[in-house]
Parts: C-alpha cells; structure tokens; sequence
C-alpha cells in the first residue's frame, strides 16, 4: 500500500454506488473509492455470506456492524465484532470471510 500523492479529502460513503458481490452464499455490496493503488472500501456483508475464494491480498480490516468470521487457509479462525479490526499482508495468509448474522467493514488495500 503507498499512500503517497492523495490530497486531503472527505467521504460521504452514502454517496458511493454499492457494487454486488456474489458469495459462495449470501452477497457482498462494495462501496469503494480508489486512490492510485490502494482501495479503501465501505463493504456490507448479508446475512449467511460465504467468500467464494481465498484471498492472498493485503487488507487492513476494522468491523462497524455485526459479527465477521475470518478462517485462514491452515484452519484458524477469528471473530470480529464491532471495533476489532486485522490485518494481513500481500500473499501472507490465505484467508476467507463468512458472517451468520451479517456485518459492516472498513477496508483498506
């Protein structure tokens, strides 16, 4: 992530098309903003989500709403709820999301 040549400004997220996201079940909805090469993104998972894949992108991670399940490839898991945030690098960790109930991240990568 370089966060460099990005001029100070303000987000109103409500402002910002949500994009759909089909899951494995449930669905995804991406309200993002991209900045040279990184993307900060406002995302809304339904209840009964599953991530179709696993990830290998970097991300920084903060929970808004709701109760997140992060499985990693090697079978750990971890919940987050509203406050908690991870992070993960490029290529670190496989890594996939799930929620029952539903959630609301911030994510930056």
């Amino acid at each position: 992530m370089d966060l460099t040549n990005i001029p100070f400004a303000t987000t109103d997220w409500s402002t910002i098309e949500p994009t759909r996201h089909e899951g494995q079940t449930g669905t995804a909805y991406w309200r993002t903003c991209q900045f040279a090469s990184t993307r900060v993104r406002m995302v809304e998972y339904s209840p009964g989500y599953l991530a179709d894949h696993w990830c290998w992108r970097g991300h920084i991670l903060l929970c808004l709403e709701g109760e997140l399940l992060t499985e990693l490839e090697d079978g750990r898991q971890f919940t987050l709820t509203p406050g908690m945030s991870y992070q993960v690098g490029n290529d670190a960790e496989g890594h996939r999301s799930s929620t029952a109930q539903g959630a609301k991240l911030f994510v930056v990568d």
